[in-house]
């Protein structure tokens, strides 16, 4: 049941209450201004919830140059909110709300607990403190604008108006639908105008030819090399070092999750995803490992002979891509057949189908286009008095914390610059 508030009139109104809303919200209200956050969910931040595996990468404590180089999309146009609210900004912030932090592999920033809903709790309570007004189970149907300026808000619920000098749009992206993220704001920013681009899964899994990732779903390679090569390019269109993870349909870990960037048009198209297995090792070490161990296991077959070598799960479906025999005896294996071995270990093949479901991906490539955003406030460069935030933004990072400090830097700073613009025309 929906509460009706007798007082309609606010300063600034955010729609969404996800990280972006909520920094909006939060510098917004810092600046003594009256805010409103209207929230589809019955509770701020869910989405907050399943980042980082329910444990919140809040952000990633790199320097400056490769932060820049962890944001494949429209990097420049971040410039501007990183130099008002940074990684190391947003990692202080949350300390003071009474988070403590560590940094683990990668740079990636966590709370100490490993819970985000401890970093949820503790946005909820500043968000209270301020004072911030939180429209619960509430949909935002319309902007309301006159002159070419912001009004307001027109509610879904009880056809209840917000009237307000300043909307900021943080409503995220297309991904996590069952989080509120359904793109409402891409219509609202389309039907004032805006160019929206195109909007596909970043950070998902692919999917694969071969069925034989169904076998191996929940494995997880560590320390690996992956390329993935398109027929007839000359250079690989992503490569990395890292985790892969098997599932039931294909691929996924993080590097497959930020490969995903580049493989948003390549369905249809050739495109074989090389595994390099031992990335540490070249093919002469290689070879004289695997003889030490033949020699070590010399009385055995070949299938119980690689267990040094790869995970147990995995032995069965790489000896039979080799195409040996899994029961001849290792003594018997000839100088060709363990070169086929040290081959596929250094280019164990996959090839590319598909990415998963936009539903499946943790955040949305494209939305409201730069260009129609001044970098320097967030704000519309078509309607005064209108801003954007988070996904909203066509600007995504890589896996690692990069996304939630987007959402957060621009959030902050819309929140910020429009606080800016009520002050001045007052």
């Amino acid at each position: 049941m929906v509460e009706i508030f007798p007082e309609i009139k606010y300063d600034i109104v955010v729609a969404g209450g996800g990280p972006a809303g909520i920094a909006a919200a939060v510098f917004a209200a810092k600046e003594g201004l009256k805010v409103a956050i209207v929230e589809k969910n019955q509770s701020l931040g869910r989405k907050l919830c399943i980042t980082g595996k329910g444990r919140c990468n809040i952000t990633n404590d790199c320097d400056r140059e490769d932060f820049f180089a962890n944001i494949p999309e429209n990097p420049r146009f971040m410039y501007s909110a990183y130099s008002f609210f940074s990684n190391k900004d947003l990692r202080q912030f949350i300390e003071d709300l009474g988070v403590r932090t560590v940094v683990e592999r990668g740079e990636r920033v966590f709370p100490e607990s490993g819970d985000a809903k401890e970093v949820r709790d503790a946005l909820r309570e500043e968000v209270r403190r301020l004072g911030v007004k939180v429209y619960y189970s509430t949909r935002v149907e319309s902007l309301i604008v006159n002159d070419g300026r912001i009004a307001g808000v027109k509610l879904s619920e009880n056809e209840m108006t917000l009237h307000a000098q300043c909307v900021i749009l943080a409503t995220g992206g297309i991904s996590y639908p069952g989080t509120g993220s359904t793109g409402d704001g891409f219509g609202f920013a389309k039907d004032l105008g805006h160019r929206v681009t195109d909007l596909t899964p970043a950070l998902v899994g692919i999917d694969t030819v071969e069925t034989f990732p169904e076998e191996l779903a929940g494995l997880t390679l560590k320390n690996c090399g992956i390329k993935f090569l398109e027929d007839g390019a000359k250079k690989p269109l992503y490569e990395d070092f890292g985790e892969i993870l098997f599932t039931h349909t294909g691929l996924s870990g993080p590097t497959v999750l930020s490969a995903s960037f580049f493989l948003d048009k390549k369905e249809g198209r050739k495109v074989a995803v090389s595994i390099d297995l031992k990335p540490a090792l070249s093919e002469e070490t290689l070879d004289a490992r695997i003889l030490r161990d033949f020699k070590e296991f010399s009385k055995r077959q070949l299938g119980n002979a690689l267990e040094k070598l790869l995970p147990k799960s995995l032995i069965p479906v790489f000896i039979e891509k080799s195409g040996i025999d899994p029961k001849k005896p290792v003594s018997s294996i000839t100088k060709a057949e363990r070169s086929k071995i040290v081959s596929l270990l250094k280019d164990f093949r996959l090839t590319f189908k598909g990415l998963r479901p936009v539903g499946e991906a943790i955040v949305t490539k494209g939305g409201v286009d730069v260009k129609e955003i001044e970098p320097g406030t967030m704000a519309s460069k078509l309607v005064k008095g209108l801003y954007f935030a988070g996904e909203m933004i066509s600007v995504t990072g890589y896996t690692g914390g990069f996304n939630l400090t987007i959402a957060f830097s621009t959030g902050a700073l819309a929140g910020k610059s429009a606080a800016d613009f009520v002050k001045n025309i007052n």
